[in-house]
C-alpha cells in the first residue's frame, strides 16, 4: 500500500519539454492519446531525420480535436512508414513537439507487433465485436489468448502513460482524451502516478455482452483499467450499458443512472470514492475536410471521370475494409438476388465497391474474404453480360472517395458489426457539399441495423444484411426511390450530420471531462495494491481511514463507551448463501471481549428479525441488540425485548386491505418474475432480497419495485426504501437513527452518557445512525461533554455522514480487536437498563 498522494503527477520532468515563455501562465492543455499521431512521413534524405512530417489531415484524432480548447498536444507512436527507420532522440522528440504539437511514444518493433498486431487486433478487436474464444484446438484460429501478447499490451500502455506525464499538469487544468481500446490500461497507469489527472476514453469499437467479455482472461483486469478513467464514451447506448452490465456482473460495481440537463443518460458508476460517468457521444464527420476534398482538383477530375464512364446508370457506393464483419460478400449476393429478381436493373444499376486495406484482420483471412468477393462479383457481372459490380482495391484517396461520394446515387452498408461506420456520413456530407454540375443532391442511404450509425440516420433504410431477401429490396427501394422521398430522407439525414460534426463532438465530450472530474483537486487520494490490481483509493480531505490509531486514546481515556455495529457487511461479509452469514467463533468471542469491559456499552444494530439475532448471539450474554432497524430493543440476552409503540405499529400478519397487503403482493409478483430472489416477511416490515439473483437484471428489477411501491404507499404511515440487494417497507418513524437516539436517551437518564462512541456500517440504512450521532454531538445531553464521535463506513462513499471508513468487514474485526486488547477488560454487569 502507498500513501496518500497530494501532488499532481509524480516524476513529472515536463520542464525540459516546451516550457511556457517566463512569468506567463500556461493555458490548460488537452493532451490527445491515441495509438499513432495525427501524422504522415515521407522519405526525405535532406531530413536530418530521413522523414519529412506533415499533419495527416484525414487522422481521426486530429479531426476530433477540432473543436477542443488549444492548445492540443498529441501523444502517439510515429507513422508506420517512419517508425522501424528512424532511431527516437531527443531532436525528433523537440522538434516534432515544436513543429506540430506532437510528442513520440518509441516503443520496440516486437513489442509494437505485439502489442498492435497481436493482443490488440488479432485478440480484443474480434473479441469487442462479439466474437467468442474457440473452445477446440481445431478452430483455435487467431482467437487464443497469448500471454507474451498481453505483456506487450500492459508494457506499451504504461510507456504511453509515461509520455503523457511529461507533458499533462493537472493543477493547471489540463485533462486527457484518450482514443480507442488499444489504451484501456493508460487511465489506470495515469491514475498511479498522476492521481488528480482527469481522464476521458472513447471507445471507438462496440462494446460486447457481459456473457462474451466473460470469455477474456483478464476481464477484471481491463475493465478496471477503463474505470480508472473519469468519463467513459460510447457510440451507442447498447454499448454503454453493455460495458455498465460487465461492470456490474463481474466487478460487483453499482450502477446508477441519471438523466443529463441535456435529456440524456448518464450512467454512474462509484469506483473507490470517484464517481466514474458513462456516456453517450456521437462521432460526426469533419465538414471542413469535406469540402476541402470535394474542392480538390483531383476529386474535380475524377467527378467528371465518373460522370463519363456511367453516364445514364445509376450509381451505387459502398466502402469498406476488407475484413469478414464489413459484410462486402452479404453486399454482393443482396445484388445478385436483386438482378436475377428484376432483369432490367441489370441495365440500370451499377455497384462500384472500394476496398479499403484490411486493418483488423491477417493478411491470410482478408485475402480470403477478397477471393470470395472476387468470385461472386465474377459470377454477377457473367450473368449480367455487363460490367454491374466494379471492384476498386485501395488505399484510395480521401479526395477520389468523396467524388464517388457526391456522384452516387445509393450508398450501402451492409456490416454484421461495426463500432460506428461513418462512411454513410461522408456520402450524406458529400452529396449535400458538392458544387459539381455532374453530382450532388439528394441521396439514399441502405445501412445495416448492426452498424452503430442505423440509430442516428433516421432517413436511412436500415436493414438485417444477413437476410438476402430483405437487403436486396432494400438496395431496390433505394434505386427506385422518388424524388420527394430521397430528398425528405436525405434532408432528414444531413440535419443529424450538421448539428453533429467533429467539432460538436469534441465540445460535448470536453464539457462532460470537465463535469466528470471537477471534484478530483478536492480528493486526496491513497494507493493500494501491485501491480495491475493497483488503485488508487479517492475520498474527501475531512474523509479518512480509520485505524486504531485514531480511536485508541479516545478509547483509552474514556469512562463510558458506545460501540454501534450494523451486522450485514460490517460485522461479516456480504454472501449470497444466507446459511453462511451467522456469525462466526471469532466474531462471537469478540463481542464478548468487549461486552466484558464494563465501560463499554455494545449494540449489533440490524434490520433482521429478532428471533434470528436471539439465535446468533445467544453465546453473548451481555450483547444489546436493536432488531428491525430498532423497531425491537433488548439491552442484554435475559432482558425483556422493548418496542417503540410510540412511533410505529407492528405489521398486521394476513391483512387483506392496507399497506401490507399492497406490498406483500408486488413483492410475490417481483419474486415470481426474478429467479433467485425470495420475499422476507417480518414482525414489523417486509423485504425483498435479490442478491442471489441475476447481478444485470435485478437491480433493474428493484428500482421498478421500489418506485411502484413508493406510488403505492404514498399515502400509507410505510415509507419503502432500498438498499444494497433489498428493497425494504418499514412503518413509519422506524429506523436506525431513531434506535440510536433511543439508546443515547436511555444512557442519559442512568447518568452514564457516553464519552466515546465507534459506529460502524456499510449501507444506505445506517447513515442514520451517523445523523443521528451528529446531530447529538452538536444538541448536547444525550453526549457527555466533549465526547469523541468516531462514525464509520465500510466502504468509501461518494457521500456519507460519516467521517471516516474501511475498507471491508475484516477492518472493522480488526479494529474491535485492537481496542479490545487495550481496553483493560474485568467482568462486570451488563448494560441493562
Amino acid at each position: 500500500m502507498q500513501g496518500s498522494s497530494s501532488s499532481s503527477c509524480v516524476n513529472n520532468p515536463s520542464s525540459s519539454l516546451a516550457p511556457p515563455p517566463p512569468d506567463v501562465p500556461a493555458p490548460p492543455r488537452r493532451v490527445v492519446v491515441a495509438h499513432r499521431l495525427p501524422l504522415r512521413a515521407s522519405p526525405d534524405p535532406g531530413s536530418p531525420f530521413g522523414f519529412a512530417f506533415s499533419l495527416d489531415p484525414d487522422a481521426l484524432p486530429l479531426q476530433l480535436s477540432r473543436g477542443l480548447p488549444a492548445p492540443v498536444t498529441y501523444v502517439g507512436v510515429l507513422p508506420a512508414s517512419a517508425a522501424s527507420e528512424i532511431v527516437p532522440s531527443d531532436d525528433l522528440d523537440d522538434y516534432l513537439l515544436q513543429k506540430f504539437s506532437c510528442l513520440p511514444v518509441h516503443l520496440a518493433g516486437d513489442v509494437h507487433r505485439d502489442f498492435y498486431d497481436g493482443f490488440c487486433k488479432r485478440y480484443l478487436w474480434p473479441l469487442l465485436h462479439y466474437l467468442r474464444p474457440p473452445f477446440t484446438p481445431a478452430d483455435a484460429g487467431n482467437l487464443r489468448f497469448e500471454g507474451g501478447e498481453y505483456g506487450a499490451f500492459v508494457a506499451a500502455n504504461r510507456r504511453f502513460a509515461d509520455r503523457v506525464i511529461q507533458v499533462v499538469s493537472p493543477d493547471d487544468g489540463d485533462l486527457v482524451v484518450v482514443h480507442d481500446y488499444h489504451l484501456c490500461f493508460l487511465p489506470a497507469f495515469l491514475r498511479r502516478k498522476c492521481p488528480r489527472a482527469g481522464v476521458g476514453l472513447f471507445l471507438h469499437s462496440p462494446f460486447p455482452s457481459a456473457e462474451t467479455f466473460l470469455s477474456v482472461p483478464v476481464r477484471f483486469e481491463l475493465l478496471r483499467g477503463l474505470l480508472n478513467a473519469d468519463l467513459l464514451g460510447f457510440h451507442t447506448p447498447d454499448y454503454a450499458r453493455n460495458f455498465a452490465s460487465s461492470c456490474s456482473r463481474h466487478l460487483s460495481a453499482a450502477v446508477t443512472t441519471t438523466t443529463s440537463s441535456g435529456g440524456g443518460g448518464i450512467i454512474s458508476m462509484n469506483y473507490h470514492g470517484r464517481a466514474v460517468q458513462v456516456r453517450v457521444f456521437s462521432v460526426g464527420v469533419d465538414m471542413g475536410r469535406v469540402r476541402a476534398a470535394l474542392g480538390s482538383p483531383e476529386a474535380a477530375a475524377k467527378a467528371r471521370e465518373i460522370a463519363d464512364t456511367y453516364r445514364g446508370r445509376v450509381l451505387m457506393v459502398g466502402v469498406d475494409d476488407v475484413d469478414h464483419l464489413k459484410g462486402v460478400n452479404l453486399k454482393l449476393l443482396a445484388m445478385e438476388r436483386m438482378l436475377e429478381a428484376d432483369a432490367d436493373m441489370r441495365r440500370r444499376v451499377v455497384l462500384v465497391q472500394i476496398n479499403n486495406p484490411a486493418r483488423s484482420i491477417t493478411a491470410g483471412d482478408a485475402a480470403a474474404v477478397r477471393r470470395e468477393a472476387e468470385r461472386i462479383k465474377d459470377r454477377i457481372n457473367r450473368r449480367a453480360a455487363a460490367p454491374v459490380v466494379v471492384m476498386v482495391d485501395g488505399p484510395v484517396p480521401m479526395p477520389v472517395k468523396a467524388a464517388y461520394y457526391a456522384a452516387a446515387d445509393c450508398c450501402v452498408v451492409a456490416a454484421v458489426r461495426d463500432g460506428l461506420n461513418r462512411i454513410p456520413y461522408f456520402y450524406t456530407a458529400c452529396r449535400e457539399e458538392s458544387s459539381s454540375p455532374v453530382s450532388g443532391g439528394a441521396g439514399a442511404v441502405v445501412v445495416s441495423e448492426f452498424a452503430g450509425c442505423a440509430a442516428t440516420l433516421g432517413g436511412a433504410i436500415r436493414v438485417n444484411p444477413c437476410d438476402a431477401e430483405a437487403l436486396a429490396a432494400a438496395m431496390r427501394a433505394a434505386v427506385t426511390m422518388g424524388a420527394e422521398e430521397r430528398a425528405a430522407r436525405h434532408r432528414e439525414n444531413y440535419g443529424y450530420l450538421r448539428a453533429h460534426d467533429a467539432k460538436a463532438w469534441a465540445r460535448a465530450f470536453d464539457a462532460a471531462l470537465e463535469v466528470a472530474c471537477r471534484d478530483l483537486p478536492l480528493m486526496r487520494f491513497v494507493g493500494v495494491g501491485l501491480g495491475m490490481t493497483y488503485r488508487a483509493m479517492a475520498h474527501r480531505p475531512d474523509f479518512q481511514m480509520l485505524s486504531a490509531a485514531h480511536v485508541r486514546p479516545a478509547y483509552r481515556a474514556a469512562a463510558r463507551r458506545l460501540v454501534l455495529l450494523d451486522y450485514d457487511g460490517t460485522l461479516v461479509p456480504e454472501v449470497s448463501d444466507e446459511r453462511e452469514r451467522a456469525p462466526g467463533d471469532a466474531v462471537i468471542g469478540l463481542l464478548n471481549e468487549l461486552c466484558g469491559d464494563p465501560k463499554n456499552v455494545v449494540f449489533v444494530v440490524s434490520g433482521r428479525r429478532r428471533d434470528q439475532l436471539a439465535a446468533w448471539f445467544a453465546p453473548c450474554e451481555r450483547l444489546g441488540v436493536c432488531a428491525e432497524h430498532g423497531y425491537f430493543t433488548r439491552w442484554s440476552r435475559d432482558d425483556p425485548w422493548q418496542v417503540m409503540s410510540d412511533k410505529a405499529a407492528p405489521l398486521v400478519r394476513g391483512a387483506t386491505s392496507g399497506w401490507e397487503a399492497v406490498a406483500e403482493h408486488a413483492m410475490r409478483h417481483y419474486t415470481e418474475a426474478t429467479p433467485g430472489s425470495y420475499m422476507e416477511v417480518k414482525e414489523t416490515a417486509m423485504a425483498w432480497h435479490y442478491q442471489n439473483a441475476d447481478p444485470v437484471v435485478s437491480p433493474c428489477q428493484a428500482r421498478e419495485l421500489h418506485a411502484h411501491l413508493a406510488r403505492a404507499l404514498a399515502d400509507e404511515p410505510a415509507p419503502v426504501a432500498i438498499g444494497t440487494h433489498v428493497v425494504e417497507v418499514n412503518p413509519k418513524g422506524v429506523n436506525k437513527g431513531v434506535a440510536v437516539e433511543g439508546v443515547l436517551a436511555a444512557m442519559a437518564r442512568r447518568g452514564k452518557s457516553p464519552e466515546m462512541v465507534l459506529c460502524a456500517g456499510d449501507g444506505e440504512d445506517d447513515e442514520a445512525m451517523f445523523a443521528a450521532l451528529g446531530r447529538a454531538s452538536k444538541a448536547g445531553g444525550a453526549l457527555a461533554a466533549g465526547a469523541s464521535v468516531f462514525a464509520c463506513t465500510v466502504g468509501k462513499k461518494a457521500t456519507s455522514a460519516a467521517a471516516f471508513y474501511v475498507e471491508e468487514p475484516a477492518d472493522v474485526v480488526g479494529l474491535l480487536g485492537a481496542l479490545a486488547r487495550c481496553g483493560g477488560a474485568s467482568p462486570a454487569a451488563g448494560p441493562s437498563e
